[in-house]
């Protein structure tokens, strides 16, 4: 827990890094540079011209080529395609430059930041929070915004990326706290919608808005992840019992109806019987006990001693040959 807490000062301490690094980079430019170069080669080509020696300075004209070619460095700005730059002149907002190459008044105006107006993502998590039938959980989501009104967005609110990851930090805790942990799990897209809304409905005023929120994880205690283990493996085992006893009760429910076709048609039992006889008389070396009751009702007693009566003798005459 203390790594999340500590990884989320570095990821904000990260983009604000990178916006002050784009701002450095958009007030010097490679074009201001050049044109800098360029402006003292002139100057330097037409001091030559006037004073006729290039180590002799015309004080008249190294001022103004000085001047021109600071101007030229630090006025010349760059943005890139996606970038809105925040214009100010003496403290007031002046207007929205960018995309492209523009010009500002060195001293006078200023670049408060540059916005970047593409879509960006932004992960957050909410930590040991207590659903609403007290089950601490962690989960953790991603969040797509952009910028679509750069003026409102550093205007407005101070730091609009640190904003945005609290604000939907808490609403995610209040969506946790409002919810089941069933909920939870079986209802993420539900929950990731509600959670743009109010995401939405907060920054739009600060000129963004939210295009989706995803929950990427619901990370539970390991007592209760082995306890619901435990409860799905019963959940499973009653259902294959449920299925057993209803197996039976079709099979019983099918003895009662051959019983009744039975009881209605004696020869079908008589041939049943037969058909059971045979197939296990097939097997070599095979006894069957049958019940005389199931013999004497089938007429299959005369049968049956006949055949005993035919085995007895051919076995004693097999004895006597010498």
């Amino acid at each position: 827990m203390a790594n999340k807490n500590k990884a989320q000062p570095a990821l904000v301490s990260q983009y604000k890094t990178t916006i002050q690094l784009g701002a450095e980079a958009a007030s010097l430019n490679w074009v201001a540079v050049l044109a800098a170069v360029f402006v003292l080669s002139v100057g330097c080509i037409i001091n030559r011209l006037v004073t006729g020696y290039w180590d002799r300075l015309d004080g008249y004209g190294v001022v103004p080529t000085v001047l021109l070619a600071a101007i030229c460095l630090f006025g010349i700005k760059i943005a890139d395609q996606w970038e809105r730059a925040v214009l100010l002149r003496l403290g007031r907002f002046k207007c929205l430059k960018g995309p492209g190459p523009f010009f500002i008044i060195p001293i006078i105006d200023t670049i408060a930041k540059s916005v970047d107006m593409r879509i960006r993502s932004t992960d957050f998590n909410s930590e040991s929070t207590l659903t609403k039938d007290t089950v601490p959980v962690n989960v953790d989501a991603i969040c797509f915004w952009m910028v679509w009104d750069a003026k409102k967005a550093i205007l407005e609110v101070e730091d609009f990326y640190l904003a945005i990851v609290l604000s939907a930090q808490t609403a995610l805790r209040d969506i946790i706290g409002t919810h089941q942990l069933t909920e939870l799990l079986s209802q993420r897209e539900d929950l990731g919608n509600k959670l743009q809304a109010i995401l939405d409905e907060k920054t739009n005023p600060w000129g963004i808005t939210i295009q989706s929120v995803e929950i990427r994880d619901i990370i539970l205690p390991k007592a209760l992840e082995d306890a619901m283990s435990k409860e799905a493996q019963a959940e499973r085992e009653r259902h294959a019992r449920v299925i057993l006893g209803t197996a039976e009760t079709e099979i019983a429910k099918k003895f009662v109806e051959a019983a009744e076709q039975y009881e209605s048609c004696p020869g079908a039992m008589h041939l049943r019987g037969m058909n059971m006889l045979f197939e296990g008389l097939k097997e070599r070396g095979s006894m069957i006990i049958v019940p005389s009751s199931a013999l004497e009702t089938m007429n299959l007693g005369a049968i049956g001693g006949l055949a005993a009566a035919t085995q007895v003798r051919d076995n004693g005459s097999q004895k006597t040959e010498p």
